[in-house]
């Protein structure tokens, strides 16, 4: 038996997007608690910086492959800018900024409500279907992530958590944005390629962030730094965005966002493993309360029988 025959047996074909989601995702957990040790000694705008200039710097020797743009249309130009602008030069403002306001794992856990936003948006503008438990999930989700926030008290590692949560929730409605657009170009465009696209353009929109790094000094910056950075740049910015987009693209936008579920656990873990935090048990009890509503959500998810609702990203190119 070849090595096709071999991998359909075992259905790797057909299981190969999801384990590159979920892959993704857990890179991704891992990640806040790398940005948090990276933005507590560096500026921010320095590790949004080195972070996509590490991304790019591998990707560099592939980029006249990748930036091929041959499925393009009149006008995907701008979808292709928002696709970048939202993540990751917008998404990566509010969650480097939220880290130094609040704890990884708090951040971690308000990433679980990414799946009901996309959830929303994929209703609104790919025809995927908004039952009433998914309603019900995000209201109650939401409602668990404001009560994480109130609940939370200011400390060493996160002096103003209210608004670093706040931030953060900024940051996870870009992120639901850029998953709905990312779903509608990938029909044309391959994942590495908007990886490219977005490695690339972010370490451009950082570039300012430049001066305060080297400002700074190679040599004052620390082990621990130098691993998060470098973390930062080819697992959670490059491995996990060409994995996450790869495995979306063959999934619907519903499923492939019920993944990011389990970055709040991922994210707490690594953060009580490496930063030694913990949560309340008031805390504990509104996480709780925010993966439930996930939950309940992803239970009430269908897509859109009659598949005729029209995309106003389409419509808007």
């Amino acid at each position: 038996m070849n090595d096709r025959g071999v991998a359909n047996r075992f259905g790797w074909k057909r299981h190969a997007p999801a384990a590159a989601a979920l892959a993704a995702v857990l890179l991704w957990g891992a990640s806040f608690s790398a940005m948090k040790t990276a933005v507590t000694g560096l500026d921010a705008w320095a590790v949004m910086w080195a972070r996509m200039t590490v991304g790019s710097l591998l990707l560099l020797p592939f980029a006249g492959r990748l930036l091929r743009f041959s499925g393009y249309r009149r006008g995907d130009w701008k979808l292709l800018a928002l696709l970048a602008l939202l993540q990751p030069c917008l998404y990566f403002i509010f969650e480097a900024h939220a880290l130094t306001l609040t704890t990884s794992s708090q951040a971690g856990v308000i990433s679980a409500s990414v799946p009901l936003l996309v959830a929303a948006g994929a209703c609104l503008t790919l025809g995927e279907r908004l039952t009433a438990k998914t309603l019900a999930g995000l209201v109650l989700a939401l409602a668990g992530v404001a009560w994480l926030s109130l609940a939370a008290a200011p400390n060493e590692t996160a002096p103003h958590p209210l608004l670093g949560n706040l931030l953060e929730l900024c940051a996870m409605i870009c992120a639901a944005a850029y998953m709905i657009l990312l779903k509608r170009l990938s029909d044309r465009y391959g994942a590495w390629t908007l990886t490219a696209l977005q490695t690339f353009a972010g370490a451009i929109f950082f570039l300012p962030g430049a001066v305060p790094f080297f400002e700074r000094g190679l040599a004052s910056i620390s082990g621990a730094e130098a691993f998060s950075l470098l973390y930062l740049g080819a697992g959670a910015t490059l491995g996990a965005f060409g994995l996450y987009n790869w495995g979306l693209s063959r999934m619907p936008a519903g499923k492939g966002s019920s993944f990011i579920n389990l970055v709040p656990v991922s994210a707490a873990a690594m953060g009580w493993l490496l930063l030694g935090e913990t949560l309340s048990p008031t805390q504990g009890l509104a996480a709780v309360a925010v993966l439930f509503g996930v939950r309940l959500s992803q239970t009430g998810y269908r897509s859109c029988a009659t598949g005729t609702a029209a995309s106003t990203l389409d419509e808007a190119s």
